[in-house]
């Protein structure tokens, strides 16, 4: 699982689904969104990011399966 943080997701998304980002995303094929949060202020987006990365894998599977149980790319809803 990758977590992130951009100031614009749907360009950010598109460029892992056509594997233009070199990294953790590529190397695994991670292409899919299955969740994702929104804030006003980049500062507690990046304390949220810093947050989930320590999280335990099964936390961040819980978290994407209260909120999005069928795992459904969510790209197309956000573009």
């Amino acid at each position: 699982m990758y977590i992130g943080v951009t100031g614009d997701l749907v360009k950010r998304v598109y460029e892992h689904k056509q594997n233009d980002v070199e990294g953790f995303t590529k190397q695994y094929k991670v292409h899919n969104l299955f969740y994702y949060e929104t804030y006003g202020d980049v500062s507690e987006a990046i304390l949220r990011e810093k947050q989930m990365k320590k999280w335990n894998r099964q936390w961040k599977i819980n978290l994407i399966e209260k909120h999005n149980p069928q795992w459904v790319d969510l790209y197309q809803e956000i573009s």
